[in-house]
């Protein structure tokens, strides 16, 4: 996984044209895709514990990259097992 936890942003439009800023916490590869977890942007430092992480996976869609939603639960069980491995693996190696 890398750099987790970084300062990364990213600006997404959704299907009706409202646009989200988000902060990329980190990015990894799972059976040859690159997922995001992400947060909002405009999150309040004092409540980041109960914020929910999502995943989005990018594909090639007619020639360039776009972010979209993880469907499929057994995948989306898959990369967050992956992403809490990687995140409690980075906080082991910080004691």
């Amino acid at each position: 996984m890398d750099d987790f936890y970084g300062s990364d942003f990213l600006t997404i439009v959704d299907e009706e044209g409202t646009e989200y800023e988000l902060e990329v916490l980190g990015t990894f590869e799972y059976n040859g895709a690159v997922y995001y977890a992400v947060i909002p942007a405009d999150h309040d430092e004092d409540v980041l514990v109960h914020l929910e992480i999502s995943i989005l996976k990018s594909v090639e869609e007619d020639g360039e990259s776009i972010l979209c939603v993880v469907d499929d639960e057994q995948e989306l069980q898959a990369v967050n097992d992956l992403m809490m491995d990687a995140l409690y693996s980075d906080e082991d190696t910080e004691e």
